[in-house]
């Protein structure tokens, strides 16, 4: 099982940035996935998800209406569009199998830096 996380860096706020996570060793379409984050000196912050079998997605209140959750089934990969960046979205970000399950199964994650 691999998950690798990509497309972070710095951005201005206001920016965009959309990140990918390559998953290996199970199917994403199988599986409800989470990207989490964790900012510095923070814990592990549920982000959004996306529901397997229905593909419904959730976001938490803070990213809602900025950030978007998507897959692509064929090449097993996760992916978060993120608009309108804030300052406070900087933090590495982790796509994770699951949810509310403490994320044990999550890649090496991808920092992502808002700042002017």
């Amino acid at each position: 099982v691999q998950l690798v996380e990509s497309g972070g860096g710095l951005v201005q706020p206001g920016g965009s940035l959309k990140l990918s996570c390559a998953v290996t060793g199970f199917s994403i379409e199988l599986n409800t996935m989470s990207w989490v984050r964790q900012a510095p000196g923070k814990g592990l912050e549920w982000v959004s998800a996306i529901i397997a079998g229905n593909n419904h997605m959730y976001y938490d209140d803070s990213v809602k209406g900025r950030f978007t959750i998507s897959a692509d089934k064929a090449s097993n990969t996760l992916f978060l569009q993120m608009n309108s960046l804030k300052p406070e979205d900087t933090a590495v970000y982790y796509c994770a199998k699951g949810i509310y399950n403490g994320y044990r199964t999550r890649g090496q994650g991808t920092q992502v830096t808002v700042s002017s």
